[in-house]
């Protein structure tokens, strides 16, 4: 692979040069900074450094929930944040969503209004004691939404499904596929004249009063402006504000099922969906914490076998099933969900720690870090 000391002219005078913007990392935060950048500065020249020869964190392996907060997740959220933390970040997710809706479109999306199930296995005294009711009135208050959230018995007979209590149903989520949403982000740049670099990784930087060297695997690189956004991999530069969370994604070979819709338990640790005659689960990150706060892309054969296993006992139980394929994505998490948007200096910028929430708050702080220059 060539170093850029081997370039030429014309490469170097295009890449390397006078760029005023460079973003380290082509995913949807990324993206979303370079396209907030060019509505505010349309003709600076902005180029983003990625890693992997596609978006190597979360954006094209996550699950596709358009997903703002289930009920049980937001309680606890409120046990162990500031009341107005947790709004703050609701607001962001919501207003994130939009964003992508409008940048995007629905279509290019595959955006489905498909509604979402958070399934709870045992009695919680507080959510049937009056806190959905509050939660639908604060929604109604703060965002002008409409019964947001309400209990579902139904939904076992549904969908089949075993070993869980009830239900909370959220009309207001959807579905999307992730994959069509960076390949759209990526046409909307490259029409934007944003340039990428792919396979090259910000190893470091060193800023001054004027611009930000940025060294990567392949040699130097300058801007006026340094943009992280690379999430699980930005911890070198937040040590104690953010950690890297992998997640375990399986897939199942196409069945016959009743599963519609987007499915949440465990606080959310749990996730599933339909894909079409597939079932995709996810998660299983909190049995095995320790593990699971890495930036490699492994296989973890104890939440493998835990998702398996729900897979046969509760979501398809008396049904035979084979898995097709499994994948890993890597998230970012910190002691709150709020994202981290920054600047280390006049040059540099950070947005990072999405909170396992990245494709709904991950356009807001795109625009948000857009701001900071």
């Amino acid at each position: 692979m060539l170093h850029f000391d081997q370039l030429s002219y014309w490469e170097r005078d295009q890449y390397l040069i006078g760029n005023t913007f460079v973003i380290a990392g082509a995913g949807l935060v990324g993206m979303s900074t370079a396209l907030s950048l060019r509505e505010r500065f349309p003709k600076e020249k902005i180029i983003i450094l990625e890693r992997g020869y596609l978006p190597t964190g979360a954006s094209t392996k996550n699950a596709g929930f358009a997903c703002f907060g289930s009920p049980t997740e937001i309680q606890d959220d409120l046990q162990h944040m500031p009341s107005e933390t947790v709004w703050e970040t609701i607001a962001l997710r919501l207003q994130g969503l939009e964003l992508l809706k409008n940048r995007v479109g629905l279509e290019a999306l595959a955006y489905q209004n498909c509604g979402s199930w958070d399934l709870v296995k045992e009695h919680d005294p507080i959510l049937e004691s009056g806190f959905l009711a509050a939660l639908n009135e604060q929604f109604k208050l703060r965002f002008g939404l409409n019964n947001v959230y309400r209990q579902d018995n139904q939904f076992i007979e549904k969908f089949g499904f075993k070993g869980y209590r009830t239900a909370y149903f959220n009309n207001y989520e959807s579905s999307i596929d992730t994959g069509k949403m960076i390949a759209k982000l990526y046409q909307l740049c490259i029409e934007q004249g944003i340039q990428f670099l792919f396979s090259t990784t910000v190893q470091n930087w060193k800023s001054n009063t004027i611009d930000v060297q940025i060294e990567t695997n392949h040699g130097s690189i300058s801007g006026d402006h340094l943009f992280i956004c690379t999430n699980g991999f930005a911890q070198s530069y937040f040590p104690n504000d953010l950690q890297p969370a992998r997640a375990q994604v399986l897939i199942t070979k196409p069945l016959h099922h009743q599963v519609k819709g987007l499915f949440h338990s465990d606080l959310g640790y749990y996730y599933f969906r339909d894909i079409g005659p597939r079932i995709l689960l996810g998660g299983g990150r909190h049995l095995d914490f320790i593990s699971e706060t890495t930036t490699d892309f492994e296989k973890n054969d104890k939440i493998r076998s835990a998702l398996i296993q729900k897979l046969k006992e509760e979501i398809l139980p008396d049904q035979a099933f084979e898995i097709d394929y499994e994948w890993s994505g890597i998230m970012s998490v910190g002691t709150e969900k709020k994202p981290l948007i920054r600047s280390l200096n006049k040059n540099v910028h950070a947005g990072v720690r999405m909170g396992g929430m990245g494709v709904a708050i991950g356009s807001a702080v795109g625009k948000a870090l857009s701001k900071l220059v």
